[in-house]
């Protein structure tokens, strides 16, 4: 399969500010790039890229006073099959867990374990330890919260999702990735691309999307908590505790955004 992805997204900036850029795909996926994945800028600007901690691809650019514009169009080869599905993967207890997964079991910005761990345990505690455990975590999450453009907070955190029980889809997984920490599952946040390949078109403009992973069995698992099904074409762009850690942008002063637009489509 070869899906066309991409953004373009306008900016306003009343003076020159600085401006921290998660838009590549993730190293991970770069092997499957059928043309380049180049970041652009409109009017051009210095673009330095590097690696951080998490392993994402990064930039920084200082935007200039005025519009600017922040676009990329590129082919990717996907499988075109589903997210694979484990019910067989269990979990290992923590002593045993490596050392880089132990990050995703602690608390972050928007997923406070502390205010959750109670509930947690009294709704999962009687699960097995493993994938049906995720699996019934997802279906909480899934069903506690509407979906609604509308809901969309910067500042919500997990347990403020679960109380408003509304949100986007960065809520259902700040959710979902919370109640999994609490129960001792590293689980982490992922951004990217997820167009409506295999499933009805949904009558609203593309956005980013965003999902999580799981450690089982050795190796990380996807899971949705927004759509709770396999999905067809997934272009991950960052990993990270929260979605602190994989903003698409970050502007270091004022940048008031003028446009914002999203492709994701599957090509013959």
């Amino acid at each position: 399969m070869r899906i066309r992805a991409g953004f373009e997204i306008i900016y306003d900036c009343p003076a020159p500010v600085p401006m921290l850029l998660l838009l590549d795909v993730h190293p991970s996926r770069e092997d499957d790039l059928e043309t380049p994945d180049f970041l652009r800028t409109s009017p051009a600007a210095p673009i330095h890229h590097y690696r951080d901690l998490l392993g994402n691809n990064c930039a920084r650019i200082l935007a200039p006073a005025g519009p600017i514009v922040l676009s990329a169009d590129f082919v990717v080869r996907d499988s075109g099959l589903p997210d694979p599905v484990r019910p067989d993967a269990v979990l290992a207890p923590v002593h045993q867990l490596p050392d880089e997964v132990i990050l995703y079991l602690l608390s972050s910005r928007y997923c406070e374990t502390d205010n959750m761990i109670q509930l947690a345990w009294s709704l999962f505690g009687h699960t097995p330890p493993g994938w049906a455990r995720v699996q019934a975590i997802v279906d909480y999450a899934h069903e506690r919260i509407s979906f609604g453009y509308e809901h969309a907070r910067p500042t919500k955190t997990a347990w403020e999702a679960h109380e408003e029980r509304q949100g986007v889809c960065r809520d259902f997984a700040h959710l979902a990735i919370t109640l999994c920490r609490c129960m001792n599952v590293p689980a982490r946040y992922c951004t990217g691309y997820l167009g409506d390949i295999g499933v009805p078109a949904v009558d609203a403009p593309m956005d980013f999307s965003a999902w999580f992973e799981v450690f089982l069995d050795g190796g990380w698992h996807t899971f949705d908590a927004r759509h709770n099904r396999p999905r067809i074409g997934r272009i991950v762009m960052a990993r990270g505790r929260d979605a602190t850690d994989v903003a698409i942008t970050t502007a270091f002063g004022q940048a008031d955004l003028v446009q914002f637009k999203v492709i994701t489509e599957e090509l013959a």
